[in-house]
């Protein structure tokens, strides 16, 4: 039997793809700077528990994006003796650990928020506050439009983690406006304290999002159903192939990672079958250009290895 390779290098795989991630992963780090930046000045002046809250937000939104991006970089580093499927699990980790300091970050502000409703204080400038949000809004827009779309491409858990909680960032700061507003212009004290405990809440769901996401990948959790399926479509078109059966999937990074037996006449050479391997590789990377794609040619009929997939 023989085995087929995906032929294509690791630079050609992760160049322009690996680029791109690092690049958003430098711009989050950027507007999360700024965000830290207008909001602690905005909450020095207003005294606002949701305001502490988006910008407790956004101090975890650096330290994050700053992990992310080298933990990006080492990911996309070559496969080495000691990690001979590269190192695009190092994405995963670093997910693990921003899930964590984002439920410690929320249980803070839950405890701020709690102490609050049983102490309420008046919200001061609250104009200025409100300001600052609209603006906060108007820059993680942009950023998550930017993380979506690179996410998209590149299938990152890293950037995807990012961009769930800079999602996330976005509602917790409409909450902040209208807890300025109920608070500052109505008169509503105990507003303020309460958005800020619904901020906390949010701050809780994202890290458990993010957590799920990078739990997954390091599970070696397989593709959803429509691309597995869509995997064995592209194999059985190939006229020549007569079945599969192992289909195996994983994601590690920026890199997925196809495997499975395919069912060819037995009676052809073994040149032959080498042949058709390739082309139903090619077929597969071009649906899924960053891949590994391994196919191990059986005779039709041949029992299988293992009873994980036969169809």
């Amino acid at each position: 039997m023989t085995q087929s390779h995906n032929h294509l290098s690791h630079d050609h795989i992760g160049l322009e793809p690996g680029k791109r991630v690092r690049g958003t992963a430098l711009l989050a780090i950027v507007v999360a700077s700024v965000l830290i930046v207008i909001k602690a000045g905005a909450w020095m002046l207003t005294g606002s528990v949701a305001l502490l809250g988006s910008f407790l937000d956004s101090v975890m939104d650096l330290s994050l994006s700053v992990m992310n991006f080298f933990a990006i970089r080492h990911a996309q580093t070559p496969a080495d003796k000691e990690h001979r499927f590269g190192h695009g699990k190092a994405e995963a980790l670093a997910a693990l650990v921003q899930a964590a300091m984002l439920l410690s970050a929320a249980l803070f502000l839950l405890y701020e928020a709690l102490q609050a409703i049983l102490a309420p204080q008046p919200i001061a400038a609250s104009n200025i506050g409100i300001g600052v949000m609209v603006v906060s809004i108007i820059l993680t827009l942009g950023l998550v439009f930017v993380q979506r779309r690179v996410a998209k491409a590149t299938q990152s858990v890293a950037i995807s983690a990012d961009s769930a909680h800079y999602t996330g960032d976005i509602v917790i700061n409409l909450g902040v406006i209208l807890a300025l507003v109920l608070s500052g212009h109505f008169g509503l004290p105990y507003a303020d304290p309460i958005l800020g405990m619904v901020v906390a809440l949010i701050l809780i769901n994202s890290s458990r999002q993010v957590f799920v996401n990078a739990a997954d990948q390091l599970m070696d959790r397989e593709f959803d159903d429509a691309d597995r399926a869509e995997i064995k479509r592209l194999i059985l078109s190939h006229p020549q192939v007569l079945g599969l059966h192992d289909l195996r999937t994983r994601r590690a990074g920026l890199t997925s990672f196809i495997q499975c037996h395919i069912e060819l006449d037995g009676a052809m050479s073994l040149t032959m079958a080498h042949q058709i391997s390739d082309a139903v590789e090619a077929l597969v990377l071009a649906k899924f250009p960053q891949s590994e794609v391994l196919l191990h040619q059986d005779p039709e009929g041949q029992e299988p290895i293992t009873q994980l997939e036969k169809h």
